[in-house]
């Protein structure tokens, strides 16, 4: 995949609530677009989801609507101003380095696609991924997650799922036991010396916890998980480099299974999710 780079205005604002000085990929905003400086915004009467290939001396451009997201207008609106975004964003960097005093190495450029998570009566879901180079070492990631709910002509949020600081508490503690435990098998995979391997951990837990605070900004990003009988087994959170860990160590996902998420999850959306099986009882001998 080419290099990336974060779209500039939400690198700036999540470094600084983020330790980590890289770059840091675009986390959607719950229940809007990504908010960038200047993104057009978009009606649903107009959000035709059409692919684009640009390619100018200056940057390439591709982005790609693998999904039937058009017979929901409202959906449409929101992969078509997230794209938006993204798009102008590299044109304005594009344009600031023909400048004088501009940088002048290879052109900019732009991968986009979205794809189909999944697709019922009750759930559509949209996952966004690409890469933004707009310059230097290397690049980052674009990434968002779209959920919406058909029958209620809306998109659904962390928030929304949700509600009470103790249930985010809750998810919090979970999704960090999965990464740490995830991150002690990395490491001793290294096999590194005890010294270094002990500054490795200190470094990338700091990362972790920093980056799954008990709050539904943290968790914006998530997918649902299907179970056999269309409704959801649990969902899948997914966090870009930089969140929870280093650039190298690339996305990371952890799944959370609806046993935890249902004495949480506001009441409206518990039917979405299985129930857990009811313990068999013994019988007597």
């Amino acid at each position: 995949m080419k290099r990336l780079l974060l779209l500039c205005a939400l690198a700036a604002a999540l470094a600084a609530c983020k330790p980590e000085p890289e770059p840091v990929a675009p986390i959607a905003t719950p229940g809007a677009a990504p908010a960038v400086p200047g993104a057009p915004a978009v009606a649903a009467s107009d959000a035709k989801l059409e692919d684009v290939s640009e390619s100018t001396s200056d940057y390439i451009i591709g982005i790609s609507y693998q999904v039937p997201a058009e017979q929901y207008p409202g959906l449409a609106a929101e992969l078509k101003k997230y794209a938006d975004a993204a798009r102008n964003d590299l044109v304005e960097a594009a344009k600031a380095r023909s400048q004088p005093g501009g940088a002048t190495s290879a052109p900019y450029d732009l991968s986009l696609s979205f794809t189909e998570l999944m697709h019922t009566p009750d759930v559509v879901a949209v996952a966004a991924d690409g890469s933004s180079y707009t310059g230097g070492a290397h690049g980052a990631p674009l990434i968002a997650r779209f959920v919406w709910l058909p029958k209620q002509d809306r998109r659904l949020t962390a928030q929304d799922l949700i509600p009470t600081p103790a249930g985010w508490s809750a998810i919090s503690d979970y999704v960090r036991e999965q990464l740490h435990a995830a991150l002690s098998q990395r490491v001793d995979a290294d096999d590194l010396p005890p010294e270094e391997r002990a500054e490795v951990v200190k470094n990338a837990s700091r990362m972790i916890d920093d980056g799954t605070q008990p709050d539904p900004q943290d968790f914006a990003l998530f997918e649902p998980m299907a179970a056999p009988d269309g409704r959801l087994s649990g969902l899948r959170f997914v966090f870009a480099p930089y969140q929870v860990g280093p650039y190298s160590d690339g996305t990371q996902t952890v799944e959370v299974p609806a046993e935890v998420l249902l004495p949480h999850l506001a009441p409206e959306y518990r039917a979405l999710f299985v129930a857990p099986a009811a313990a068999t009882p013994a019988v007597p001998r």
